[in-house]
């Protein structure tokens, strides 16, 4: 299959990289800056979107804006729908846990404590759900990651949730960088999450 992967360089994107490979699939990784390996192209740019997505089977976005520019999101998520309706490839983008509900019903970028300085990220995210919820022509995935994912090992083992937090016996909600790239290519190679959300944790 063919893959086209935005953000590539990234914590989420050069796992994806690796875990699509691992797979024997046809990987195009895009970064914003020139890079050995890379393609070098811009996911707001609807046109560059469009060439890329033509080639492929799957646009997979795992872009993260700056410190500041947290609007991006929308900007980009906006550019990569309009982007792949030219093509007949799949998008399939990574966008963050705050519109997630906590076991107690509630939002999780509006749970009293949220920190503070992640709130306009949060925020971001929230508005980036919107765009696709939005979206009924192009065929899009939007995964959210739990509350917290970083780097670990891959075991190949996850739980997924669809508009709720996945939360462990202890309440937790946790997923290595490697296991959240296992989600991200099961979903690719066996679709279950059409025009709608999922979110995978242990």
């Amino acid at each position: 299959m063919r893959i086209t992967v935005f953000g590539a360089a990234g914590a989420v994107g050069s796992r994806v990289v690796t875990e699509a490979r691992r797979r024997g699939h046809d990987v195009t990784p895009v970064t914003r800056s020139e890079r050995p390996g890379f393609v070098v192209a811009d996911a707001t740019d609807v046109d560059q979107v469009a060439g890329l997505a033509r080639e492929s089977d799957v646009v997979l976005s795992a872009t993260r804006p700056a410190p500041g520019s947290e609007p991006d999101l929308v900007v980009t998520a906006k550019a990569l729908l309009e982007g792949v309706r030219r093509s007949t490839a799949r998008l399939i983008v990574v966008g963050g846990a705050a519109t997630l509900r906590t076991p107690d019903g509630v939002l999780v970028h509006e749970v009293e404590g949220f920190p503070a300085d992640i709130l306009p990220i949060a925020r971001a995210c929230a508005e980036q759900h919107g765009v696709f919820t939005e979206e009924s022509e192009v065929d899009w995935t939007y995964a959210s990651p739990p509350a917290v994912i970083e780097p670990g090992v891959r075991t190949g083992r996850y739980r997924l949730g669809r508009d709720d937090l996945v939360v462990d016996d202890h309440g937790e909600s946790t997923i290595s960088l490697e296991d959240f790239a296992v989600a991200l290519l099961d979903e690719v190679d066996h679709p279950r999450h059409r025009r709608t959300r999922f979110t995978a944790a242990y």
